[in-house]
């Protein structure tokens, strides 16, 4: 007679799901991070997730068009969803307008351009998983 095997379940133990929001003192303290480690581009991305609120797929795939005109970054801003493809209206907050401004200036970007470019010539901007990783830490 064969032994049964019995395998732990992949996620016995682990967080699945939704997560919980963030809360506030946490979103400051990322902040803080980011600020002590100078991550322009880590700071204006993660103000823009949380003022915007949109997907991944949506927040690497902004234009700096679309929250910017010239040197002025937008007090709100309009961007269709992928998803749904609804138009979503967010405000940017004064943290959020200073920390892409900084981003902007460093990166000498262009209107027409991805905000997040890709330094990989083949792909135009930061892939979803960049993302993840970028928020993350």
């Amino acid at each position: 007679m064969e032994a049964i095997i019995k395998h732990e379940a992949w996620n016995k133990g682990k967080l699945v799901g939704q997560k919980p929001p963030l809360k506030p003192k946490d979103i400051w303290a990322i902040r803080i991070h980011l600020q002590n480690a100078n991550a322009v581009r880590g700071l204006a991305m993660f103000n823009l997730a949380i003022d915007s609120k949109l997907r991944g797929c949506d927040l690497v795939s902004l234009r700096v068009r679309d929250i910017a005109h010239g040197n002025q970054i937008l007090p709100r801003a309009i961007v269709i969803q992928r998803k749904t493809q609804r138009p979503v209206q967010f405000e940017l907050t004064e943290p959020t307008r200073v920390a892409v401004a900084a981003w902007l200036e460093k990166s000498q970007l262009r209107g027409d351009q991805f905000l997040f470019p890709s330094r990989v010539a083949s792909s135009p901007h930061i892939s979803t998983r960049q993302y993840a990783r970028i928020v993350r830490h």
